[in-house]
């Protein structure tokens, strides 16, 4: 009877197809009192992590659906408005081609023939008549209204969804909405894990990682980052005139994705699970050629509904960027990490969040990179042109000063609008004179923040072949936005000539580096990091990794990825080849470290670099980070320290490798790192941090800081940890590929150009309050949330470089 009553305790599981590996379709679940509800065993996992993780990046339920229902009135909007000035306005009145006589008792004479805003609008009945004469443009209303529709059902279900979300984060997180905004998405992490050992959530295992959530987020993500990586993806073209050029787009991404991950006909059989065939190898040949016909079919719907993509780009654009234009011409000269930069620059396992606050840390160093860049003719034309269109604009605005009767006359208010854009653009091409650029150093301290850079790139920073390569990352938000009006006559060609050819590889690829993980499914193995399968010798794996050059990440990307994911989760235990290799790099940290300078003097100069870098408002973080990098430059240049003796020179490596040698994370960070789950934090010693060393050090420099929030000094600290280890990493690949080089090769730089250097910011390499620009184009985010909901529904229903080398 007991056993009975024991039995009682369990439920069995309903057979869902597919959440039930093969093997565990009986599975017996115990779940006590008071805890069934419907997050107990969530069929989709992949759905829900996203969209709590949506949730709360979005700030709440009230900001998603007052964004979501203006985008179906935005549509609505553009809809309306066009098909009212394509057929309700008379064009003739309104640039007066033809003469409109108000006739009427009280008329005043001096007004009859001056047009008004209603004379240039035609009657209702002529209004309705001229669109129903017109095929075409009932043919677009019609498909504009089923594409409205279809949204209006998406908005109600996300409605749906998201209300069952916000019931969550109130009733299991116990997080309140309007407390929502002071939680990280490191504390919810943290509470989804400790209640997913109250409540199961997922079956199939007890207790779930921070590396499970991130996979179960960043699925197909982390396969697209793999692709890119490999270079899988044909998106760097060949082009006559223009040379290689790097196209993607939202358009055709969407299309990558619909292809390979969630669409009809793509290769995994739900949103977890690999369809079985692309996991043998006897019939790849038979899979490429499928493959190649879904491409091709793919690319004739693309080609054939190019015109109306095409037409709603452009009217998009239109009403997006016009008055941004004529407000701030200057605009379309600004820069944006383009999506192809995003993909090559982003870790495996890293988050939207977290992607767009390293790439806005690096957006300064990378625009004054940029922006080192000048051509002197260019210059001198621009200085000529600018100074004619200023000489008349300057006549223009003195005469409607005089008498505003001028702007009456036709064209003049045009004429000072081109002036006064052609003013704004001539200017960006005119360079500072004051300004002196070190390319290798400005280079140097972009690489601290977007960690990732060719070799090639090392040494070559003042040359313009660099300058174009850093350009495909970081591209003009002009040609952004010509990419995306392109994109829909491009895209079919790409799909059908280039992607259609690359069959054979993206079916090998899947097999080859797909693992089914337990209570996660099938992944990207590149996303387990796993240095013995995937790591590559001359970063530091070398006698750990068994990859061979075709299994093995380029750029380093295993190592860094893993160093990145395990700052960013300390509490997260490493699978054993993880830990040795972590443990390997600690050792050579402090080994490298005891021949450094010491933390103490790094400290003492922070003041000066930051000076040096124009950087007022450093903070510690910052300052350790301004440290690293300019000190190579201020020891080889003799520069006297406080003991008043020369300080011998001395790398960015070993600089790097004596602060984080010294790094003492007991007040805020990594209070776990290296200890299994069971732990709990407040048992481990305060010192049993990643680098444990001495700790007045870091000490002396956050008592200032004592204001600022644990969180986010915990961040501060935990992005200039990362910085620190990329540059130290960097500096060891170059040590180990190219042993003749001098591993401080950004000593050589003369003190009396870094005196002047007031481009060169610490600021810029580790500002925290640089945000990435606002974009524009609503439709053409930066940001990929807009992608991730796609896919979440789709499961539920030339310039020469002549700046100063140093």
């Amino acid at each position: 009877m007991a056993n009975f009553e024991a039995y009682q305790e369990y439920q069995r599981i309903e057979d869902f197809e597919e959440d039930s590996p093969p093997g565990e379709e009986d599975l017996l679940v115990h779940v006590p009192e008071g805890l069934k509800d419907s997050w107990h065993h969530i069929k989709n996992l992949d759905n829900f992590f996203t969209r709590i993780y949506h949730f709360h990046q979005k700030n709440g339920f009230a900001c998603m659906m007052v964004s979501e229902f203006f985008e179906l009135v935005q549509f609505l909007f553009v809809v309306t408005f066009t098909t009212f000035l394509v057929n309700c306005v008379d064009y003739d009145v309104l640039f007066a081609n033809r003469a409109v006589n108000h006739t009427g008792p009280s008329q005043n004479p001096l007004d009859r023939n001056k047009v008004t805003l209603p004379d240039a609008i035609l009657p209702t009945e002529q209004c309705t008549q001229s669109i129903e004469e017109n095929s075409w443009i009932i043919f677009l209303l019609f498909m504009a209204a089923i594409f409205w529709v279809y949204r209006l059902v998406k908005v109600f279900c996300n409605f749906l969804s998201y209300w069952e979300i916000r019931q969550f984060y109130i009733k299991a997180l116990k997080i309140k909405m309007d407390e929502l905004c002071n939680f990280t998405w490191q504390e919810v992490q943290d509470r989804l894990i400790s209640l997913q050992r109250e409540q199961q959530m997922c079956i199939h295992k007890k207790e779930l990682t921070e590396l499970d959530i991130y996979h179960r987020i960043l699925r197909f993500k982390n396969y697209m980052v793999a692709m890119i990586n490999k270079s899988l993806l044909p998106v760097q073209l060949q082009l006559p005139l223009l040379g290689n050029v790097v196209f993607l787009t939202q358009g055709l991404k969407y299309n990558f994705e619909l292809i390979l991950f969630w669409g009809p006909c793509s290769l995994f059989q739900n949103k977890w699970n690999l369809h079985p065939k692309y996991k043998r190898s006897g019939n790849r040949l038979e899979l490429a050629q499928q493959l190649s016909r879904v491409i091709l079919l793919m690319g004739l719907a693309n080609l054939l509904l190019c015109p109306f993509i095409l037409v709603w780009q452009v009217l998009y654009a239109f009403f997006s960027y016009t008055e941004i234009i004529r407000r701030e011409p200057g605009s379309l000269g600004a820069r944006r990490w383009s999506l192809y930069g995003r993909l090559y620059l982003r870790h495996f396992n890293e988050l939207n969040h977290e992607l767009h606050e390293r790439l806005g840390r690096g957006y300064k160093p990378t625009s004054k990179y940029m922006n080192s860049f000048t051509s002197p003719l260019l210059a001198v034309l621009a200085k000529n042109i600018a100074f004619f269109s200023g000489s008349v604009l300057a006549v223009l605005i003195a005469l409607t000063v005089y008498d505003e009767d001028v702007l009456t006359v036709q064209h003049i208010l045009t004429a000072i609008t081109v002036l006064g854009i052609i003013i704004t653009v001539t200017r960006s091409f005119i360079p500072d004179e004051h300004m002196v650029w070190c390319p290798e150093q400005l280079l140097q301290c972009m690489l601290a923040h977007i960690h990732y850079m060719p070799d090639h790139w090392r040494g070559n920073a003042n040359k313009s072949e660099t300058r174009d390569e850093v350009a495909q990352l970081f591209q003009y938000k002009a040609v952004f936005i010509l990419e995306e009006l392109l994109s829909p006559i491009v895209t079919p060609f790409i799909l059908i000539f280039l992607l259609r050819n690359k069959s054979l590889e993206i079916i090998d690829f899947f097999r080859n580096f797909t693992v089914e993980v337990v209570g996660v499914g099938d992944i990207c193995s590149f996303a387990q990091m796993d240095i013995r399968r995937h790591g590559n010798p001359t970063w530091m794996s070398e006698g750990q990794t068994e990859a061979s050059v075709y299994q093995q990440a380029e750029n380093g990307k295993t190592e860094l990825s893993l160093m990145h994911f395990t700052i960013k989760n300390p509490h997260w235990q490493p699978p054993q080849e993880s830990s040795v290799f972590i443990s390997h790099l600690k050792e050579k940290v402090h080994h490298d470290a005891q021949g450094g300078p010491s933390t103490q003097l790094l400290l003492s100069e922070a003041p000066l670099c930051t000076s040096l870098h124009s950087n007022e408002s450093a903070s510690g973080p910052d300052s350790l980070l301004a440290s690293v990098l300019a000190h190579p430059v201020l020891t080889a240049s003799g520069l006297q320290g406080r003991d008043h003796r020369f300080v011998p020179p001395s790398s960015a490596a070993s600089a790097a490798a004596s602060v984080l040698a010294s790094l003492s994370n007991s007040q805020f960070a990594h209070p776990g790192r290296g200890h299994p789950h069971s732990i709990p934090p407040s048992s481990i010693h305060p010192e049993s941090t990643m680098y444990r060393s001495d700790r007045t050090v870091i000490d002396s420099m956050t008592n200032s800081l004592s204001h600022i929030r644990s969180n986010a000094l915990h961040s501060e600290f935990a992005s200039a940890e990362m910085s620190l280890h990329a540059i130290y990493l960097h500096e060891l690949h170059q040590h180990s590929s190219h042993p003749q080089r001098s591993m401080g090769q950004w000593q050589n730089v003369p003190m009396r150009e870094l005196h002047t250097n007031t481009g060169l910011q610490a600021h810029g390499c580790l500002g925290s309050n640089i945000s990435m620009p606002t974009p524009v184009l609503g439709h053409w985010q930066e940001e990929e949330e807009e992608e991730d909901e796609q896919e979440i529904n789709s499961s539920s229903t030339s310039k020469q470089g002549t700046g100063g080398s140093c």
